[in-house]
C-alpha cells in the first residue's frame, strides 16, 4: 500500500491527532491514518496515490494548515 507523508502545522494534542485521523480516513481511497505530533508528519496509506487537494482541503477544514510533502 502506498504512503504518502505531509506536514501539517497547528497540532498540538491529543483532540488534534483525533480530528486529524477523522476527518482524512473518511476521505475515499484512504485506509490509514497516522499522525505523529511532535514532528508534524501525517502518513496517509491506501490502495493509491492519495488526492493531494482533498486532503488539503480536509485538513484546512479542520483548521490546520498542509504545508506540502514531507
Amino acid at each position: 500500500m502506498p504512503a504518502t507523508t505531509y506536514a501539517v502545522s497547528g497540532m498540538s494534542c491529543g483532540h488534534c491527532k483525533a480530528t486529524l485521523t477523522k476527518v482524512i480516513g473518511e476521505l475515499d481511497g484512504v485506509s490509514g491514518v497516522d499522525v505523529d505530533l511532535g514532528s508534524g508528519l501525517v502518513t496517509v496509506t491506501g490502495a493509491a496515490e492519495p488526492d493531494d487537494a482533498a486532503i488539503a482541503e480536509a485538513v484546512d477544514e479542520a483548521g490546520y494548515e498542509l504545508t506540502g510533502r514531507a
